[in-house]
C-alpha cells in the first residue's frame, strides 16, 4: 500500500499532502487512518508552528471512495463507531483533528473540494483556494448529511440558510462563490504561495498567542460542539438504516428509483 498521506517539516511549518493522486484523493478507509495518524504525530511536536495542508495531483480531495467505503459494511462501521455521542468518531478526526492542534492550519484548495474534501478542508483555521476550484458538500447526492465534522464549521462559516442549502442540495459552487458566502479565506493562481505568505505573516507572532487564539474561538465561538458531533453521527446512521438512502445512491448512479414516503423526524 502506498503512503497515503505525507508530510514534511521545514523551518517549523508541517507541509501535509494527501497523497493518492491516481484516485483524486479519495478517501478509503487507509485514508482516513493516515491523516489522523499524521493529526496525533504533529500534536506531539512541540517545536510546530503551523500546518499547510494540501493535496497531490489534480485536486485536493474528491471525497469518498464510495466503491471502495460502501462495500464494506465493517469498515464503514469503523468509521462511525464512538464510545460516546459527543467524542469525535474515525470519520470525524479528519476534520476536527485539524481544529484540535494549537497552530494555524491553512488547507490549499485545486481542483475539485467534494464532499468527505470539503470537510478535511473545513477543519482548517483558513483556507485558501485556486479560482478554478469546484466545491461541493456532496452528501446529500448520496442520501446522506455531511458527517464528518464539517459541520462545525459550516455554522460558524455561514449564515444558516446558506449552510443548509449547501447540506440540503449538494449544489457543487466555483470558487468566487465559495468566497463571497465565507466558506473560503481567500482565492489566488498560486494558493499555496498565498498559504505561504499568510503563514509568513503569522510566524512573527508568539506561538502561545497564536495557540490561546485558536483555543479561544474553537471552544466558545459556538457551543456545544460535543452535541453536534454526537447528533451528526446518529442521524447518518439513521439514514444509512433507511430504504431512501439506498434509492438515493442507485440514482446518483444513473438508475432511476422513486423514493419512499419519508420517515419520522
Amino acid at each position: 500500500m502506498s503512503q497515503r498521506v505525507s508530510w514534511q517539516l521545514k523551518n517549523g511549518v508541517a507541509y501535509v499532502e494527501l497523497n493518492r493522486p491516481d484516485k483524486h484523493n479519495a478517501l478509503d478507509f487507509e485514508m482516513f487512518k493516515a491523516i489522523v495518524s499524521v493529526q496525533k504525530q504533529l500534536a506531539r511536536q512541540r517545536s510546530l508552528r503551523g500546518v499547510i495542508l494540501s493535496g497531490a495531483g489534480e485536486d485536493f480531495c474528491s471525497g469518498l471512495d464510495i466503491k471502495s467505503l460502501m462495500g464494506n459494511a465493517r469498515q464503514a462501521a469503523r468509521l462511525l463507531w464512538k464510545w460516546w455521542p459527543g467524542q469525535a468518531n474515525l470519520a470525524q478526526r479528519v476534520c476536527t483533528g485539524w481544529r484540535d492542534l494549537p497552530v494555524p492550519v491553512m488547507a490549499v484548495l485545486h481542483g475539485r473540494v467534494w464532499g468527505g474534501g470539503l470537510q478535511i478542508a473545513l477543519g482548517a483555521d483558513f483556507r485558501f483556494c485556486h479560482p478554478d476550484a469546484d466545491l461541493s458538500v456532496m452528501e446529500a447526492r448520496w442520501g446522506l448529511l455531511p458527517d464528518m465534522g464539517g459541520n462545525l464549521a459550516v455554522r460558524e462559516q455561514l449564515a444558516q440558510d446558506q449552510a443548509l442549502w449547501l447540506v440540503m442540495s449538494g449544489e457543487q459552487i466555483g470558487a468566487d462563490k465559495a468566497l463571497e458566502l465565507g466558506l473560503v479565506t481567500g482565492l489566488d493562481s498560486d494558493p499555496l504561495a498565498l498559504a505561504q505568505r499568510k503563514m509568513t505573516t503569522l510566524l512573527r507572532c508568539s506561538p502561545d498567542a497564536l495557540a490561546a487564539s485558536k483555543r479561544l474561538y474553537r471552544r466558545h465561538g459556538v457551543p456545544h460542539n460535543g452535541a453536534m458531533l454526537g447528533a451528526e453521527t446518529l442521524s447518518q446512521i439513521r439514514l444509512l438504516m433507511g430504504r431512501n438512502q439506498r434509492v438515493a445512491t442507485a440514482k446518483a448512479r444513473g438508475k432511476e428509483r422513486e423514493y419512499q414516503p419519508r420517515g419520522r423526524w
